[in-house]
């Protein structure tokens, strides 16, 4: 049997680390980076007598989330003690969230290919993350890194509700989207501020659902898709061969392309959970959700809907500048500064996308700002550079972010207006390139476009395209 015999089940737990300014147990700082265990008190290290206080901004912030994805906000929760031993987790229990998550049954709508799709939310309750192992490449052991433990989190747990690895990576995309639009978390994957826990398995089309695997803290959509592409590979490979999936947590090796065991894969009673005797339960009362409710920004959806009405942009482009706020408030500051809304489109769905996807960068490193963006549009509208010298502009801001002014100055990139100097290079090209005027005169139109091409490779683009163009259209028709 092929691949396509069997039906794909894939469920995401999402974690992201919240955009608090202290942890959800005390009051250490929350920034990344620092020399390691620097950011850490007796609370987080799990010194004997020391007891949590819960952070109310993250009480807070996992309400934003919850009501950004359509969830029933519980009036009544509390945290749980989630027993379980590693090396970084300095409590050897992780408090989280049990049987009383703090946001349950939402949703989110996904588009792929195939159309609109609605992907259902179990639940998502706030825990805190644990620390970092730093592995010696030298064999010499292992050093504890505490400054991420405490930092909290919010889990999102999808329903398996996913059919293939582009519908994970749109859910993972959508809830991206979200959690940047309502500003809980800035979402840098790369600093592992959004990661998900891949739960994959396969069944033929009517049979029970069958056992799944756990691929664990995956920070990449590009490794996230060819993981779950390769698992469904071997799990029906195991069962066209007569074997039996375990059930099991996965490692991703994305040197290798495969997955590699960890560990069984626990259950819920294997953590044996219980309320944390030193936490109070989480009580909301109507009025609290309903001001985080009236406090929630513009979501993607309704900016996208505003972007197709108000600027006149295309579904496709649309999709795009809206699928993330950084793009988003880009474009729309940009707009402000240089009233050109198609212009400051094109330079985001063009070139500088294409530059994010080449480097794998995220919009939120994009390192310069939209007052930037909007001057570099504005200088090639009042002709001061031409659009081929705008794009090396772009370039120059990527690598060393600066005003384009100071930029085209320093690099003597200033367009060439100048009539003379400009009917000096139409004359010479002209002189140089006989066989296109009289394909110009037979009739070939083409041939004015190769010499304006020759005028700018001459002038190294500085020349004002449409002066050219006039120019040469005078000297052809004489």
């Amino acid at each position: 049997m092929s691949r396509e015999d069997y039906e794909v089940i894939i469920g995401l737990e999402v974690h992201a680390e919240l955009s608090t300014k202290t942890k959800i147990f005390c009051s250490c700082p929350t920034d990344f980076g620092g020399a390691p265990n620097t950011h850490t008190c007796p609370i987080c290290m799990a010194m004997p007598g020391t007891l949590p206080v819960l952070n109310e901004k993250v009480v807070e912030y996992a309400v934003k989330a919850g009501l950004a994805t359509n969830c029933t906000i519980s009036r009544d929760s509390k945290n749980d003690r989630k027993n379980y031993y590693y090396p970084d987790l300095p409590k050897s229990y992780q408090i989280s969230q049990y049987d009383k998550p703090l946001c349950e049954n939402g949703e989110v709508e996904i588009e792929t290919k195939n159309g609109k799709k609605t992907i259902r939310i179990e639940r998502i309750h706030i825990e805190e993350d644990a620390g970092k192992l730093n592995h010696d490449e030298f064999g010499g052991g292992s050093l504890v890194d505490l400054n991420r433990a405490g930092v909290p989190l919010i889990e999102t747990v999808s329903r398996p509700d996913m059919r293939s690895a582009e519908e994970a990576e749109a859910y993972l995309r959508k809830l991206k989207s979200i959690f940047e639009y309502i500003e809980v978390s800035d979402c840098k994957m790369q600093e592992g501020s959004l990661r998900a826990d891949v739960n994959v398995s396969v069944r033929k089309p009517g049979e029970p659902l069958g056992t799944r695997t756990e691929m664990k803290n995956m920070n990449s959509f590009r490794s996230i898709v060819r993981a779950i592409d390769y698992e469904v590979e071997r799990q029906i490979d195991v069962i066209e061969n007569g074997g039996k999936v375990i059930q099991e947590t996965l490692r991703w090796d994305d040197v290798s392309g495969k997955t590699f065991p960890m560990r069984d894969k626990e259950d819920a009673q294997d953590y044996r959970y219980f309320p944390d005797p030193d936490l109070v339960a989480i009580k909301l009362s109507e009025e609290y959700i309903e001001n985080i409710k009236k406090s929630l920004p513009e979501l993607p959806e309704s900016r996208k809907q505003r972007y197709l009405e108000e600027y006149k942009l295309s579904e496709k482009d649309a999709n795009l500048i809206t699928s993330s706020k950084y793009l988003s408030d880009l474009f729309e500051q940009a707009t402000a500064i240089c009233n050109n809304a198609k212009a400051v489109n094109n330079w985001i769905i063009s070139d500088i996308s294409r530059i994010l996807n080449e480097t794998e960068m995220e919009p939120i490193q994009i390192p310069f700002d939209s007052n930037q963006l909007g001057k570099l549009v504005v200088l090639i509208d009042n002709g001061t550079i031409s659009s081929s010298i705008g794009k090396k502009v772009l370039v120059e801001l990527f690598e060393n972010p600066r005003d384009p002014e100071e930029i085209i100055k320093e690099k003597g990139w200033i367009q060439i207006s100048d009539e003379g100097a400009i009917k000096e290079v139409v004359l010479k090209v002209l002189e140089s390139n006989p066989q296109s005027i009289a394909d110009y005169k037979g009739g070939k139109d083409k041939a004015l476009g190769f010499l304006v091409g020759q005028a700018m490779k001459e002038t190294k683009g500085k020349a004002n395209p449409q002066m050219l163009n006039k120019m040469f259209l005078e000297e052809l028709n004489k």
